[in-house]
């Protein structure tokens, strides 16, 4: 599996470049992307064709997470005769909200398949021999993170989504798996009510259930990069990294 970041930011950032949340997970010919949040729709064009995911699964319903499906549903309404097609997984209301946008009931059903996630397996047809498990975690009333992965005894891949509370995520993770999880609030504290998590929280995580790598992502700004990093790394002895646009990773 090869994992491409297309956008890592927070919901608001001053970091130039930056743009919302969009993970590209490919296998052979096999391709789905977790989460498309605001501006990362020209970085999926260069990277693959749209209308060739198998899926899109959406953690939560945050703009900075799904806003750019506005786009790709242009995108797949207006580019082709006929329209193209993707199904997009997500937490109950999606399609709703997308329909709310443009005031305009079945907007998102003109190009986009809408399906509510539930925890488990997740059911996508056409998966070159990887699949999609997804468990509920402590943000929004229903946000969801994600394992990707092959075979029995392969490593894969778990993303947080956002999330509140590190131990929502050990049901997920397997020894070896790479970790990308959300570093909201860097080495500092996380406000009470947040509902995010800081170093301390995923350095701890990584460090009991035995992940082969650690990639951070979507820092809030104010908070040093440098010192997010370091702050993972004086509890966790594994490779470390903040992920950006254009990162790619074998797993």
């Amino acid at each position: 599996m090869e994992l491409t970041v297309l956008g890592a930011g927070p919901a608001y950032t001053n970091r130039p470049g930056a743009t919302g949340a969009a993970y590209l997970v490919r296998s052979g010919a096999a391709a789905i992307l977790l989460d498309l949040g605001q501006g990362s729709f020209p970085r999926l064009m260069a990277a693959v064709e749209p209308s060739d995911l198998a899926a899109v699964l959406v953690s939560h319903l945050h703009p900075d997470h799904f806003i750019d499906l506005v786009a790709l549903r242009h995108y797949l309404r207006y580019e082709f005769d006929p329209t193209r097609r993707v199904r997009v997984f997500g937490p109950s209301g999606l399609e709703d909200r997308l329909d709310c946008l443009h005031g305009q009931p079945g907007f998102s059903a003109e190009a986009l398949d809408v399906t509510g996630l539930a925890p488990g397996s997740v059911p996508i047809d056409g998966l070159d021999g990887f699949g999609v498990d997804a468990r509920l975690v402590t943000h929004t009333r229903e946000s969801y993170a994600f394992r990707v992965g092959r075979g029995a005894g392969e490593p894969g891949l778990v993303y947080s989504g956002d999330c509140g509370r590190a131990d929502d995520l050990r049901p997920l993770i397997k020894p070896g798996d790479v970790l990308l999880s959300e570093v909201s609030f860097g080495p500092g504290p996380v406000p009470q009510g947040a509902f995010h998590l800081n170093s301390a929280a995923v350095g701890d995580l990584a460090a009991s259930t035995g992940v082969g790598r650690v990639l951070l992502t979507h820092l809030q700004m104010g908070n040093d990069e440098a010192a997010t990093i370091e702050a993972v790394r004086a509890r966790f002895d594994g490779p470390v990294e903040l992920v950006e646009p254009g990162t790619r990773l074998e797993i």
